[in-house]
């Protein structure tokens, strides 16, 4: 058996590189998950041109040198795609629409369009999970590889998170595990779906870049679309649109729920707050919230999610354990400090009001919330009513300010109450009205329900700015 382990050959991946040698290759986006390519492409004797819609000086000095010394072509700025004439393949960033014209006229002359990530499902030679969702998809992915890698697994993560895994394929053994967080842009045009696909939940998000809420629906609903009859889906019961998915499934469907006590799957029962796996109308106790370590409902939801899609493949005490031993992600519901009686939490990643909403429900004390970011077109309705039921103060910045502002003053009014409302224009001006209006006994939470994109590169840096600020007080 060890034998067999040690001298594994991954004839599909053997047959990729043999046939990528001397083929012209476009490689679109200079981002993270596209830098290995280059190097990978040039050891294997492909004809390599780069492309990135960003101006020369805004790419990385490191990229151009390597790009310089392999001597590849490349074209800078917005037009150049113009360029994009003549190849074999286009491995697309995730950030690169797969209907952009330049893209589609190539495609129809005979490219072949494909990315990063779709080349991982489909020259892995191991179970593959893939998890998405609107929400909570990096908790769930995060917790899954985690349970794998308890139970012995060799486990490789990767996707949205982790590190890109196309070079790192001819190290994957049959028996070994892949676990990849997909991004509605990443499942776009896919045309592969993961053995276990997991979606947390779907809700509006992203529409400044998709054209409407069906085409993210859309991207999502790739993660299964492409499975046979040996793949499973786990989906969100409680969510009116994913808890529809399972009229599309081409294999087993499993459900998770924290609003319905079901016959069969995962769920959080509110009625005395422990996670029940269901079979045949048996309800087995698994895990009490109380032991968790992640707060908040919504993370109990989470927890469901990687208990369905692993519960084949780890033994129950290993999976109870990791999920009562695991403290979160960054920059997710992420504890900083107190300060004179009063929390202070890091939720950077809520970039969109479900996100918030979800972290306002994670608390039993009164809140101070810290919103507001850059705009992508979400309605902010939805979150005035939780932050009505929540916030003692809220306190707000970025160009999502007037709209959130204006949904809780139109909820204040329906309700007739009153909620103090300060606005800021730097993040530092944020933290410092929050540490003079919060009182001993309540939460500080920064969840902007809004991207970053205003005033930061991403929600990690966003976050790694508000947690060092805090740390100076």
């Amino acid at each position: 058996m060890n034998y067999k382990m040690n001298t594994y050959i991954n004839e599909k991946l053997i047959e990729f590189n043999k046939n990528i040698e001397n083929k012209r290759i476009a490689i679109i986006g200079l981002g993270v998950s596209n830098k290995p390519l280059i190097d990978y492409f040039y050891n294997h004797k492909a004809k390599v041109t780069a492309f990135d819609d960003r101006d020369k000086e805004k790419i990385d000095s490191d990229i151009i040198e390597k790009l310089d010394s392999y001597k590849m072509n490349y074209y800078f700025g917005e037009n150049a795609l113009d360029h994009l004439v003549g190849f074999d393949y286009i491995f697309r960033a995730p950030s690169c629409r797969p209907d952009t014209p330049q893209i589609v006229k190539e495609v129809e002359r005979g490219a072949i369009l494909t990315s990063e990530i779709e080349k991982v499902l489909e020259l892995a030679p191991c179970k593959v999970f893939g998890i998405t969702g609107s929400d909570g998809k990096t908790t769930t992915t995060t917790l899954i590889y985690k349970i794998l890698e308890a139970n012995g697994y060799n486990c490789f993560l990767g996707g949205n998170i982790g590190t890109p895994l196309f070079t790192e394929i001819e190290k994957m053994k049959p028996e070994d595990m892949v676990v990849l967080e997909l991004s509605s842009f990443q499942l776009m045009n896919m045309k592969i779906s993961p053995d276990i696909a997991v979606v947390t939940n779907i809700a509006p998000n992203h529409l400044n870049v998709h054209k409407d809420y069906q085409e993210y629906i859309d991207s999502k609903k790739n993660i299964f679309l492409h499975q046979n009859s040996n793949g499973l889906l786990v989906i969100n019961k409680d969510n009116e649109i994913t808890k529809e998915f399972y009229k599309e499934a081409k294999g087993k469907v499993r459900f998770f729920s924290s609003k319905e006590i079901l016959d069969n799957g995962v769920i959080f029962d509110r009625s005395d707050n422990i996670i029940k796996v269901c079979e045949d109308g048996i309800r087995k106790h698994f895990v009490k919230k109380e032991n968790m370590k992640l707060r908040g409902v919504h993370n109990c939801e989470n927890a469901c999610a990687a208990i369905a899609a692993t519960m084949d493949f780890s033994k129950e005490d290993i999976t109870r354990k990791t999920i009562e031993e695991f403290s979160g992600v960054e920059h997710r519901i992420e504890y900083i400090r107190t300060i004179n009686g009063v929390e202070w939490y890091n939720d950077s990643i809520g970039t969109s009001p479900s996100r918030t909403i979800a972290g306002l429900n994670s608390f039993d004390e009164k809140i101070v919330l810290i919103a507001g970011g850059y705009d992508k077109h979400l309605d902010y309705e939805p979150i005035a009513k939780p932050i009505m039921q929540n916030v003692s103060k809220l306190i707000l910045v970025g160009q999502t300010s007037e709209k959130i502002q204006n949904a809780v003053l139109n909820e204040a009014n329906k309700e007739g109450k009153t909620i103090p409302i300060y606005r800021c224009s730097t993040l530092e001006e944020t933290i410092k009205k929050a540490k003079e209006v919060a009182i001993k006994g309540e939460v500080v939470l920064f969840s902007p329900a809004s991207a970053s994109f205003d005033m930061f590169k991403n929600f990690e840096e966003r976050g790694n700015k508000f947690k060092e600020l805090v740390n100076k007080i």
